[in-house]
């Protein structure tokens, strides 16, 4: 004979948030800020680089750890005809993240434009893929200098990024 048990029932339940950017004709808003992820930093400096597409690179003595980075990104309308450049400029070309060790910084910013150069202070006219209506999503990566023995922790900063639309 043979015996079977039972095993209880077990659910869990997550709370999940969801989000949607509506655009319109010169409009211009964050969907998600700049994240380099987790790291590990060790006796030697070195770099974290987050590209447009979400590529994460590392040099010197950072390890890369998880995969909970991404570029910022934002969504935009030109508010005059398609394939019309955006005036494009950074608030510095350099920011400091602070937290509980010694500052980082920031800097490099590219964005998923043409050309592929880095965003600065000076404003330039750049492309970006868009739809027929003008419509576009602008994702924009940095690079962050890691100092060696890194204290652990969370490190914030703030940046700026100004789009004139001609």
């Amino acid at each position: 004979m043979f015996a079977a048990a039972s095993v209880p029932a077990h659910a869990e339940t997550e709370q999940l948030n969801a989000q949607l950017s509506v655009v319109s004709p010169g409009s211009f808003y964050k969907v998600e800020d700049l994240h380099f992820g987790t790291i590990v930093s060790s006796n030697v400096a070195g770099t974290v680089t987050i590209a447009p597409n979400g590529t994460r690179t590392s040099t010197g003595g950072v390890t890369l750890w998880g995969n909970d980075h991404h570029p910022a990104q934002f969504a935009g309308m030109k508010p005059t005809a398609a394939n019309r450049p955006v005036r494009m400029r950074v608030g510095s070309n350099s920011i400091t993240l602070t937290g509980p060790g010694a500052p980082m910084t920031v800097g490099l910013f590219r964005g998923n434009t043409n050309p592929a150069t880095a965003l600065t202070t000076t404003p330039r006219n750049y492309q970006v893929q868009q739809t027929t209506n003008g419509a576009f999503a602008l994702f924009v990566g940095a690079t962050l200098n890691v100092n060696a023995n890194q204290a652990p922790g969370t490190y914030s900063g703030t940046w700026t990024l100004t789009l004139d639309y001609q």
